[in-house]
């Protein structure tokens, strides 16, 4: 028999990285020099928030994702903070919401206008009181909405539940404290009832994080772990770290035994700490170093031998940290299917990349855009502290499968004056209801929630979209008129198209009624 050689077919082999012109990055952003080991850098698809320099207390600056190009040296800042920001993250059910951590011990949740940071932002809508030293990392519970988790100097992670009226909450439902040295990353599984985390003891650990009981723990000599990733549904973890003679390495462990790793690979010699970013939908992994340029990208498969190298992006400049655009943010037009915000601290520059699969057809490509997590919390806190566990709401990304929740939906559990005040959004689906379905229920009738909407044209919010300002992005704000133009005429023919199909159906069905009826008679 003669040899041949495996070829293992992927959707994914041929992604490649494509980064953004000057017009489209944000420049003169002045971005933190510390030398904490986090992205700095949080996104979702109305704002871009980077931790900043700044002198006096801690900041970051919140803009929005439209307002590219050079960015005002004096624009305003969230600076509630009296020390050092250290780690940020929005609330993945509501836009408006984000929540930061600082060395002043203290944990704040921020709710940001809808039309952005216009003044200096110092009064946080919740303080979180409860660690004795400075805080490094905080998280939000994947699928419960409300419930955030810190970890400070102090050993300590803390779950907290924001549902509360109390605007300063000292003391969190759940206490973790069975590290014995600086929690350095966490990572949530899938429906979040499970915690992983990496510590400075060289341990790796899986929590039940309601009750804090220690499921698992894996200490392997010859693998130094940095940060840890959940791995979705395939009950893997993987982390990055590094080896015993200091090689920088990943390793994928089974989630039911953390004795010894499944697989370890060494990558290179480099001494920056590697970003795992891991996409669920298309089991796709990249890996970032700190200092690097390149960003390596992976096929994970429940298989040996478990990781597929794709392929690598290079770049010249240097990343210190990198945002995550959330899936429903990305422009499935192009076939993006991820996108990093790139920190150039050199530059003072944030540069996006979107990673595309390349593809002839314009169409919706649905092999590739499965259902994905969406902006709907499946459980309440209390429902989640009660022990019940839910996988996340999933949403289509399909242009015009969706209604966006307006933003006193998104914030239910908020309070509800805050929540009244600020207008909804109008997405692209709801104009196609009123175009095709006049008899429906969002089209029956004009209500005060309608009036106070405002239109999305293409995706950007008109409010928050900031003027053009060269001929380039003129022409550019245009075309993607003209694109949205031809896209609601390609419905509207539909729609016609089918309204004469069912004009045809019932005009054959009153036919074959009146024949059987005449041929009924004596």
């Amino acid at each position: 028999m003669t040899w041949r050689p495996q070829y293992r077919s992927s959707k994914f082999r041929h992604v490649f990285g494509k980064s953004a012109t000057k017009e489209s990055c944000y420049d003169g952003v002045p971005i933190t020099r510390s030398v904490q080991d986090n992205n700095f850098c949080a996104v979702n698809p109305r704002f871009l928030a980077v931790i900043t320099e700044c002198a006096g207390g801690g900041a970051f600056l919140v803009l929005s994702v439209h307002h590219t190009g050079k960015v005002d040296p004096h624009h305003p800042k969230v600076s509630g903070h009296r020390g050092n920001v250290l780690d940020i993250k929005w609330n993945p059910f509501n836009d408006y919401c984000i929540a930061s951590c600082s060395e002043d011990t203290t944990v704040k949740v921020w709710e940001i206008p809808p039309h952005g940071v216009l003044k200096n932002l110092t009064v946080p809508w919740k303080e979180l009181q409860g660690h004795s030293r400075r805080v490094g990392l905080i998280e939000w519970h994947p699928t419960a909405n409300n419930i955030l988790l810190s970890t400070a100097y102090d050993y300590q992670v803390m779950i907290w539940n924001l549902d509360c009226p109390e605007q300063v909450i000292k003391n969190p439902v759940r206490t973790i404290s069975f590290h014995t040295d600086v929690v350095l990353s966490m990572s949530f599984s899938t429906d979040g009832s499970l915690l992983a985390t990496t510590c400075k003891d060289r341990k790796v650990r899986l929590i039940e994080p309601r009750s804090g009981n220690l499921l698992q723990e894996g200490n392997c000599k010859t693998h130094k772990a940095t940060k840890v990733l959940m791995l979705g549904n395939l009950k893997m973890l993987l982390t990055t770290g590094t080896s015993r003679w200091n090689h920088r390495q990943m390793s994928l462990w089974d989630q039911d035994d953390l004795s010894v790793p499944l697989l370890q690979e060494n990558l290179d010699g480099s001494s920056g700490v590697l970003f795992p970013f891991y996409d669920p939908d298309t089991h796709m992994l990249y890996i970032a170093g700190k200092g690097d340029g390149n960003i390596r990208y992976y096929e994970i498969s429940s298989e040996k031998p478990y990781i597929h190298f794709l392929t690598e992006y290079r770049s010249h400049l240097p990343q210190k940290g990198m945002g995550v655009m959330p899936k429903r943010g990305l422009d499935v037009s192009s076939c993006e299917v991820f996108r990093f915000y790139k920190l150039v601290t050199i530059k003072s520059l944030i540069e996006p990349l979107s990673m595309i699969v390349p593809r002839r057809s314009e169409s919706y490509q649905e092999d590739i855009y499965p259902m994905t997590a969406g902006n709907k919390p499946a459980l309440t806190a209390e429902e989640w502290l009660s022990g019940i566990n839910k996988g996340p709401v999933l949403m289509s990304l399909k242009p015009g499968s969706q209604e966006a929740e307006s933003y006193s939906e998104m914030t239910k559990g908020l309070d509800s004056r805050r929540s009244q005040s600020r207008p909804g959004m109008l997405q692209l689906s709801y104009i196609q209801d009123q175009l095709g379905n006049k008899d429906a229920k969002e089209g029956g009738g004009h209500t005060e929630d309608d009036k106070s909407r405002t239109p999305v044209s293409n995706g950007d919010d008109l409010a928050l979209c900031s003027p053009p300002r060269t001929e380039n992005e003129l022409r550019l704000k245009f075309h993607k008129q003209q694109e949205e133009i031809r896209r609601l005429r390609e419905l509207l023919n539909q729609r016609d198209v089918r309204v004469k199909q069912l004009e045809l159906e019932i005009k054959n069905i009153k036919n074959s009624q009146s024949q059987s009826s005449l041929s009924g008679l004596p």
